[in-house]
């Protein structure tokens, strides 16, 4: 394939929050611009390497339901992330691989198997404008993407120059099993108390670790919230000026990405890559970015126990998650 061809993919379905993603946009934070990205940055990049690209390419993220598109021109693609098996012309072929589509075909996806979000990536990555030097869609801000917004029907979409990034394509590229996503329907999510953990009462501090959780509907890039826990208990105080009424309301804060909030000590949100950088309400702990990932991949109803660690646990953690990634880029180096 000519290296100056590029794919043209028409939108005939889009699927359930069909988005354009990378790895984010960093350094805005400050000023209320979240960093997007791929909820399962791992999976992203996985994607991005069997096809040839480099790992930070624009993929499309969907949840749940997959979109249908038409290819206009011949190009290699590859799903990672949830199963939901993808269907060229009605015909399966296996998830994490690399495959050709050819001009004229159409792709499907079958049902979710397991997992939440699948990440598909094409051969020169998604050609849109960067924004602050990403690609990857913030909706609540209209930010990046196409035009801002998840994928509508009748969407067109380019791809880069092939073998401008990455490696050469191959096809038939294959995820070792090894490391393909974990998802699993009950997960341990690794927590850093603070900042605001202190306020609870002793006995609830030990039963949000004690306690089974389950994902909530209200799930999406923004948070996850979960429920099927004990209420949280805050320590009683007078509220101090400019704090809300409700218990776990403070004068307003950062928020790390990870972090979570129990407003009205009632279900805890985790906040994702969407979400703002600040407000009023306290944050008993911080998800450690080591497993981050696995909350994408959750679906309502899946279930999950948070567990305390320290800050050398945290960081040893991220090794181990990096050690991973460098495994994954030795298997399909080319």
């Amino acid at each position: 394939m000519p290296t100056d061809t590029l794919n043209v993919i028409e939108v005939l379905k889009p699927g359930l929050a069909t988005s354009v993603q990378d790895t984010g946009r960093q350094g805005y934070y400050h000023v209320g611009i979240p960093p997007s990205g791929s909820l399962d940055q791992y999976s992203s990049r996985a994607a991005n390497l069997l096809v040839g690209n480099a790992e930070e390419a624009a993929v499309l993220e969907f949840t749940l339901l997959g979109p249908e598109l038409l290819f206009h021109s011949d190009a290699l693609i590859a799903l990672t992330g949830a199963e939901m098996t993808p269907k060229i012309d009605g015909v399966g072929h296996p998830c994490s691989t690399a495959l050709r589509i050819r001009a004229g075909s159409k792709l499907t996806f079958d049902y979710v198997k397991r997992g939440a979000r699948a990440y598909l990536a094409i051969a020169g990555g998604i050609d849109v404008p960067a924004v602050l030097g990403s690609r990857s869609t913030y909706t609540l801000g209209a930010v990046g993407g196409l035009d801002g917004r998840r994928l509508q029907k009748g969407d067109r979409l380019t791809t880069g120059a092939i073998g401008a990034t990455g490696t050469a394509a191959r096809e038939g590229a294959e995820l070792p099993a090894a490391l393909r996503a974990k998802l699993d329907t009950a997960v341990e999510l690794r927590v850093l108390t603070g900042l605001y953990h202190y306020r609870l009462t002793s006995e609830s501090a030990q039963t949000f670790f004690d306690d089974e959780w389950t994902v909530a509907p209200e799930a999406d890039r923004i948070g996850y919230r979960y429920k099927n826990g004990r209420p949280l208990h805050f320590m009683d105080r007078e509220q101090p000026f400019g704090a809300g009424a409700d218990p776990s309301n403070i004068v307003d804060a950062c928020y790390p990405i990870g972090s979570i909030q129990v407003p009205a000590g009632l279900e805890p949100i985790i906040l994702h890559r969407d979400a703002v950088s600040g407000g009023g309400y306290a944050t008993i702990g911080t998800v450690i970015s080591a497993d981050m990932d696995l909350i994408g991949q959750m679906q309502p109803n899946h279930r999950a126990r948070f567990t305390s660690v320290t800050m050398n646990e945290a960081l040893a953690a991220r090794r181990e998650y990096q050690h991973r990634l460098a495994l994954l880029r030795e298997a399909l180096a080319r």
